[in-house]
């Protein structure tokens, strides 16, 4: 952050009076620009056996698979915004149960929430950030091409509670670990 969206004058990073953490403050105005982690909201979208995953139609990770999931909105539940992000992504109405999985990603300042979701009917189609939908029993998740950390472990513990029948809330970290290859360390709580 350069400029104040307050006044528009310069910024600096520093601890304010009474703070602990160095923040984005303005030179001219002194408006403190907090910022916070973004929740990302989606869902586990079941029909039978078989879990609605969406392909990429964006970066980043284009072209690869995910479940239907993005950034809340203002103005929205997360249970609105997961319902919202699995139409959009994958023309797929859904009802919205019980939160399932709660990561935190502090390496990228996010919290992924994802319900498990009853679809609605099969009426479903790629929206305009999916290549393609297919709805998708365990043997045939492209395990290789999953977009996300957090994706891969959500749908691993998914498909391990499915054949326990029980499904416990999940929580933990997922934090990337230091070095050029893409690997990551899961932290359950």
């Amino acid at each position: 952050m350069n400029f104040c969206s307050h006044c528009g004058e310069a910024v600096s990073l520093r601890v304010p009076e009474g703070d602990n953490l160095p923040r984005h403050v303005c030179d001219a105005c002194g408006v403190v620009h907090y910022q916070n982690p973004k929740i990302v909201v989606g869902c586990i979208p079941e029909w039978e056996d078989r879990i609605l995953l969406c392909r990429r139609a964006i970066e980043p990770r284009y072209g690869l698979w995910t479940l239907p999931a993005g950034f809340m909105e203002n103005g929205e539940t997360v249970q609105q915004g997961a319902a919202r992000e699995t139409l959009e992504e994958a023309s797929a109405r859904v009802r919205i149960g019980a939160l399932y999985a709660l990561f935190n990603l502090p390496h990228i300042s996010q919290v992924y929430m994802l319900f498990r979701a009853e679809l609605q009917d099969l009426d479903v189609g790629p929206g305009t950030e999916s290549l393609e939908v297919a709805l998708l029993r365990e043997h045939e998740i492209p395990w290789d091409e999953i977009a996300f950390p957090v994706i891969g472990e959500s749908l691993r513990l998914y498909w391990a509670d499915r054949a326990a029948d029980r499904f416990p809330l999940r929580s933990g970290a997922i934090e990337r670990l230091p070095g050029p290859e893409r690997r990551f360390r899961t932290e359950m709580y």
